[in-house]
């Protein structure tokens, strides 16, 4: 079964590749949304808000697990083949690498073009900080700690939840992540009520986050460091971010780049000061954009690589034992 959730990754990741996330296809993750925000909606006031966070958590992880394991075990009930397509095409609605790449060139390109507003708009579409003042470098520290982040969370992690358990484990965990994006937030109206997405996320991102951080050392030289330097780097910092996971990815980039991320932000104008990812070797400039995706899409690659070398020795065993 291990090797027909491999044949479905990789034809995930092809299709996502090629076609991406057209934003007027039907989309699991945009009904896990919608989900998210009634029940939210519904729930979320009066007592009893932990509890309550924590049953609207199992409603959607209940329905995206029940409606996507029925359907792949009917496709697989009719041929492999169909099993292994239907498998495929859900795969491919929990991963978004041609669509962060396209993000992050929404970013660039304005940029490149002097166009410091709408560079500072696109940017606002996929980071919660503010973006109003933010120059050059500010930009461009955000996007590619978006890109480093968001390899794991909006790829790899995925993957490696489908090559644990196929597409109806890939889609609990974008409903996880989902669930933690939307709820997740250490404030007011979502601190209680969004513990449970919270921390469940940080429990599903755990080991492919520093998977991921692995497969990012592993694309490339470091560009003003030794590789043992880099390693170091890596170590030192990635636990000093406030997520217990998205930190592997920054450092990792950090390391590779010999750039410093992390810093000071403003959320709404309250400042936040955030531990710094890595050693400021150059300064941060519009190409290091470029450099993020090119290394996301080289640790993407790896990560695949690593599956199908697991998944033929997992196999092997199992044929021998």
């Amino acid at each position: 079964m291990i090797l027909y959730h491999l044949i479905a990754i990789t034809f995930a990741y092809i299709i996502d590749l090629v076609i991406g996330d057209p934003p007027n296809w039907p989309h699991p993750v945009r009904w896990i949304g919608a989900l998210i925000h009634k029940l939210e909606t519904s729930l979320n006031k009066g007592h009893y808000r932990k509890l309550k966070g924590v049953a609207m958590l199992a409603v959607v992880l209940l329905a995206a697990g029940g409606i996507s394991f029925l359907i792949i075990r009917f496709f697989y009930g009719i041929h492999p083949i169909a099993g292994i397509l239907a498998e495929g095409i859900l795969i491919f609605t929990a991963i978004a690498q041609k669509s962060l790449k396209e993000a992050a060139m929404d970013v660039y390109v304005p940029l490149e073009q002097g166009e410091m507003e709408e560079a500072r708009e696109k940017l606002s579409y996929i980071v919660g900080r503010d973006t109003d003042s933010l120059d050059e470098p500010g930009i461009v520290r955000a996007a590619v700690e978006t890109v480093a982040e968001n390899t794991s969370d909006g790829i790899t992690a995925p993957l490696f939840w489908a090559f644990i358990g196929g597409a109806p484990l890939a889609l609990l965990y974008r409903s996880i992540n989902t669930c933690d994006s939307m709820v997740g937030h250490r404030n007011e109206r979502y601190g209680e009520f969004g513990w449970a997405s919270a921390r469940v996320d940080d429990i599903a991102n755990w080991i492919p986050s520093r998977l991921t951080s692995i497969c990012i050392m592993l694309t490339q030289k470091p560009e003003h460091t030794s590789a043992g330097e880099a390693w170091g780097i890596l170590l030192r910092d990635a636990r000093s971010h406030p997520s217990p996971n998205s930190g592997w990815g920054e450092a990792a980039v950090a390391a590779l780049l010999g750039i410093q991320l992390g810093g000071i932000n403003f959320y709404k104008g309250v400042i936040s000061n955030r531990a710094t990812m890595g050693d400021p070797f150059v300064f941060l400039e519009k190409e290091h954009i470029l450099k993020s995706i090119s290394i996301m899409k080289k640790t993407v690659f790896i990560f695949l690589i690593l599956l199908w070398a697991g998944g033929i020795v997992i196999e092997m065993a199992l044929t021998r034992f």
